[in-house]
């Protein structure tokens, strides 16, 4: 994932903003307290981007990452509608406790950019994928970077379209979204009254997408490490800010781990894993990987 890449991470201020003042007012609405929904995974399971994770003689990469994560981040949605056998197979090869969190088609988002066009291409992503049953976890739609605020209409119409029974995730990347308080106002609001999340991007080259606003009881965060050592300070930034968000009510934790090099992802989430179960007082299994957590890769 090169979005945000820089050539110096060691001259970017990683620091986690404040919360935005509206995050508590959103999470005072939940009870809380309890240990909260916790999912944390890659972006992608194939042995090419995930080199050294799988044992020699792994035959099958999905069902052996499905031994060591609980939930992945389904790029590969975003590319193209697999048929439905596909959808059953990814079911058929994961425990019953795993997650999909598929990323929305890019004919929706990047090719028609939510115009009237792509009501029955939502419609024809959502049957597919709804094959994936308990196992469908929060869908994601990432807009193009350049898909700007002079588009709100599109996004009143596509938010109020979307059928509720499936939970989803907005990843705005345009600048204006949050740099202009009217504009963000709207959104955040837009996405609170329909129960939508907000995503949180985390990476080097785009700090303005730390907005730090929870618009539901969802957060769904996007981590993009740079490869360096820096990558470390910044996981243990947001354990200390999800236990922050879970004494005042949160209780869903969606949080994806990318890389530049995609080889880092298991190590860095074994990383994160080992330091929120205590944090959270949850039990995620901890990523076996060639290197341990408590080894640095850089």
């Amino acid at each position: 994932m090169k979005f945000g890449q820089v050539d110096h991470p060691e001259l970017i201020d990683f620091t986690i903003p404040p919360d935005h003042p509206d995050t508590a007012v959103v999470l005072s609405q939940y009870k809380g307290g309890g240990v909260p929904n916790v999912y944390v995974g890659c972006a992608k399971w194939n042995r090419q981007d995930l080199k050294n994770f799988y044992p020699r003689g792994t035959k099958d990469e999905l069902e052996y990452y499905a031994t060591q994560f609980n939930s992945i981040e389904l790029n590969a949605t975003f590319y193209r509608i697999f048929p439905a056998e596909q959808y059953q197979k990814w079911y058929d090869k994961t425990p019953e406790s795993f997650k999909f969190f598929p990323k929305m088609t890019n004919a929706v988002s990047h090719l028609r950019r939510l115009n009237d066009q792509v009501y029955g291409i939502v419609d024809e992503y959502l049957q597919v994928t709804s094959l994936l049953k308990e196992k469908l976890g929060t869908i994601f739609l990432q807009m193009h970077n350049n898909f700007n605020p002079k588009n709100w209409d599109r996004v009143v119409r596509f938010v109020e379209y979307w059928p509720k029974e499936f939970p989803l995730a907005l990843e705005f990347r345009h600048t204006d979204w949050f740099t202009d308080e009217t504009v963000s106002q709207e959104l955040y609001h837009l996405l609170q009254e329909n129960n939508m999340a907000n995503v949180l991007v985390d990476t080097a080259g785009r700090r303005d997408l730390m907005h730090m606003r929870l618009t539901n009881n969802e957060a769904f965060v996007r981590y993009v490490g740079a490869n360096h050592e820096t990558d470390y300070p910044r996981l243990d930034d947001w354990v200390t800010r999800l236990t922050a968000w879970k004494e005042l009510g949160l209780e869903n934790i969606h949080f994806f781990v990318h890389q530049n090099l995609e080889l880092a992802s298991p190590l860095l989430s074994a990383y994160f894993i080992e330091k929120l179960n205590p944090a959270l007082g949850c039990g995620l299994a901890i990523p076996k990987t060639t290197i341990s957590p408590q080894e640095r890769l850089f």
